[in-house]
């Protein structure tokens, strides 16, 4: 096995403990590994005002491959209170660092698995015929566009006179916003690329074809969004007709496909979708198979990737004693980057350890509980995060 060097970036919160579990377990089941570490996030920001230093990106280039925590991310005038005393009013502004990560990197594209665990108490059921009672099994893709859209970060507010008068010879601007003084006047703009919507749809069907799916489907709003969600889903009609002719391409719009995860879930193996529709019909079906607590993600460029679980910093479990929160989320990202690296063996051991720790059910974190979120949890039977980690490194 070739010895890989991980960067490592726990960030803020509960990141710095569920890295460190995941590298427990990564450790255990024989990956051979250096990790070194990297800065990241809110303490960043307050005392240099970078989230994301330069010292990390060299680490990055250097290694091409990033296993990261959470962050905590704040509004902009929070994020500008919160700046040190000696670094405000000299013009920094606040970025994300994992969308900045993307951006920079051409992490374009964002894999967010959702799939069942046998045994779970958090799975999702439905009435069916004749009272019964249907657990379907859930086993869904999710493509993201990573790096357009919605969270591209072109937006103003108060535009510049250039914005505001391109804005103005579009005749439905004009119709619907002249009224608006320009000072209360806040654009965001959702731009989608010709380049970068093939590279995630071709991403999907090869996804599909690989695991023997025959569709796909386009989670977007062309009926209304005619130009950004058109272009996707003709983009994805055109590859099926001339390199996917087996794999059918299904269309649904992002607010009844969320009625339908809830109808029938299992019916959705692979889903595609750009950045903002992305990311809620990925937290959507999440919710179907046990909550943010088991919602790994990768994000995968042509040099650099980085793997993150879609949960936040929580920072009101941050300080708790033992920590409390399940870090399976953070695992299964250490998976998804195992397979990225070509190490499946040690990954599917991995992912089979988590599965046996939930259909075994003797070892359950609060969410899987159902407990609300409280220090005194581990009195009453829950697993702590070291607790649940050490169980899968046992099954391992």
């Amino acid at each position: 096995m070739i010895k890989r060097t991980i960067v490592a970036m726990p960030g803020d919160g509960i990141g710095k403990v569920v890295l460190d579990e995941a590298i427990r377990v990564l450790d255990a089941a024989g990956f051979n590994a250096d990790y070194v570490h990297g800065d990241i996030g809110w303490e960043f920001w307050c005392t240099e005002g970078n989230p994301l230093p330069d010292r990390t990106l060299r680490l990055l280039e250097e290694h091409k491959i990033g296993l990261f925590g959470a962050i905590t991310s704040k509004p902009k005038d929070k994020a500008e209170a919160e700046l040190s005393a000696d670094l405000k009013n000299k013009g920094y502004v606040y970025y994300s660092p994992i969308v900045s990560m993307r951006q920079r990197y051409d992490l374009d594209i964002c894999m967010r698995p959702c799939r069942t665990f046998k045994g779970n108490p958090l799975n999702f059921i439905r009435r069916g015929f004749g009272d019964t009672i249907e657990e379907p099994m859930i086993d869904t893709m999710i493509f993201r566009q990573n790096t357009e859209g919605l969270y591209g970060g072109v937006e103003w507010t108060n535009p510049p006179d250039q914005v505001y008068d391109a804005l103005m010879t579009h005749p439905k601007f004009k119709q619907n916003f002249d009224w608006c003084p320009r000072p209360e006047l806040a654009v965001s703009t959702r731009i989608f690329t010709k380049k970068y919507t093939t590279r995630i749809v071709r991403a999907a069907f090869e996804y599909a074809k690989a695991r023997g799916f025959n569709a796909i489907t386009v989670c977007e709003k062309p009926n209304v969004i005619r130009e950004t969600s058109g272009m996707m889903l003709k983009i994805a009609q055109d590859l099926a007709k001339s390199e996917y002719p087996g794999i059918y391409v299904n269309d649904t719009n992002i607010d009844a496909q969320m009625m339908w995860l809830t109808k029938n879930p299992e019916h959705y193996n692979v889903i595609v979708a750009g950045n903002m529709f992305g990311d809620i019909v990925s937290d959507g079906f999440a919710g179907l198979v046990g909550g943010l607590g088991f919602a790994c993600s990768a994000n995968i460029g042509p040099e650099i990737s980085v793997f993150e679980p879609t949960h936040g910093s929580a920072p009101k479990y941050a300080g708790y004693h033992p920590s409390i929160v399940n870090p399976i989320a953070m695992i299964l990202s250490a998976c998804m980057m195992l397979d990225h690296l070509g190490e499946s063996e040690i990954s599917n051991r991995i992912q089979r350890a988590v599965a046996d720790v939930i259909l075994e059910g003797k070892v359950k974190t609060y969410d899987i509980m159902k407990l609300p979120g409280k220090q005194d949890v581990c009195d009453k039977g829950a697993a702590s995060t070291q607790q649940m980690a050490e169980a899968v490194i046992q099954k391992v």
